[in-house]
């Protein structure tokens, strides 16, 4: 029997295939995963859209097209609650922490990649092990100490329940590794002989910093920025855990959304809505900065 016997029927013209045309298959190959990607990442959001245009009395009968095209939905969440104070409110809390979390960054960044001292890598290493720690194994700890519940040497720590200062605190602390090894890989790169020009002129190591280092950085600062922006504003525990649920006590975008879910029932096409809302902000603003989150990305694995 000749070798082109194996060939015969439809298996073995996909395997001939296959053989002959190794760069189409991974064209294809490519394709198909892309396409398992997208279909995978924007099926939730898909869903929330059929969800809140489907009529609350056609819920339970819903399908993959939505029963109706329910559009009001969205006018109607904003007029129950105010939905807008609480998107606010994240925003206003995200900011401050992005804010933080540069000054901080950028001078432990600047620590780590430009001033050699004892300890550097453990120190370091011991930071990126700890940024893998899940937020919820600082949650009890982190509710007695902000809440006013502990004293140490009749220290009594203040209670920020109810306070922007209350979300700040942890999620600065969660976000600070990430910005830290951001910046510190930015910084590195930066030629020494910029820095050497501006401490000659009788700037300090802080003054090169701001003047020189982070202008020189701005992709990997505008990147460092971003990641903890979104990573603060989608943040649930300690948003619900810091608040009492009080738009004017500093509630965020989750107590707006939890608002729709009633004692005895859950009114889930506005949730749904209230959700899509809370979901736009960060939309546009991955929209707007993709190039340069990209950019940002990149540019930090090139050494220089």
């Amino acid at each position: 029997m000749s070798n082109r016997a194996g060939y015969d029927g439809l298996a073995g013209r996909i395997v001939e295939f296959l053989v002959h045309n190794p760069t189409d298959v991974y064209r294809i190959l490519f394709y198909v995963a892309l396409t398992g990607f997208i279909i995978v990442t924007l099926f939730p959001i898909y869903w929330l859209f059929v969800l809140a245009l489907t009529p609350e009395s056609e819920l339970y009968r819903m399908g993959i097209i939505p029963e109706g095209a329910n559009v009001a939905v969205f006018v109607e969440v904003m007029q129950q609650y105010p939905l807008h104070r609480y998107i606010f409110n994240s925003i206003v809390i995200a900011l401050i922490t992005v804010a933080v979390c540069l000054v901080i960054g950028s001078l432990a960044g600047y620590a780590f990649g430009r001033v050699d001292f004892r300890g550097k890598g453990p120190l370091m290493l011991l930071l990126l092990i700890v940024s893998y720690f899940p937020g919820m194994t600082y949650l009890i700890p982190l509710f007695e100490l902000l809440t006013g519940s502990m004293s140490t040497m009749g220290l009594q720590s203040p209670d920020l329940y109810n306070t922007p200062w209350g979300m700040v605190f942890p999620f600065t602390m969660l976000s600070l590794p990430i910005c830290i090894f951001i910046l510190t890989t930015f910084y590195s790169q930066i030629p020494d002989g910029l820095e050497d020009a501006a401490r000659v002129e009788g700037t300090t190591r802080l003054g090169a910093l701001f003047r020189v280092i982070i202008p020189l950085s701005a992709p990997g600062v505008a990147t460092a920025a971003i990641i903890v922006f979104i990573g603060v504003y989608r943040e649930f525990f300690f948003s619900f855990m810091m608040t009492d649920g009080s738009v004017d006590n500093w509630a965020v975008l989750v107590y707006g959304i939890l608002n729709f879910q009633q004692q005895h029932t859950e009114v889930y096409n506005l949730m749904a809505a209230a959700s899509i809302i809370g979901i736009l902000p960060v939309a546009l603003l991955v929209i707007v900065a993709q190039k340069h989150i990209v950019r940002g990305l990149t540019q930090g694995g090139l050494k220089e």
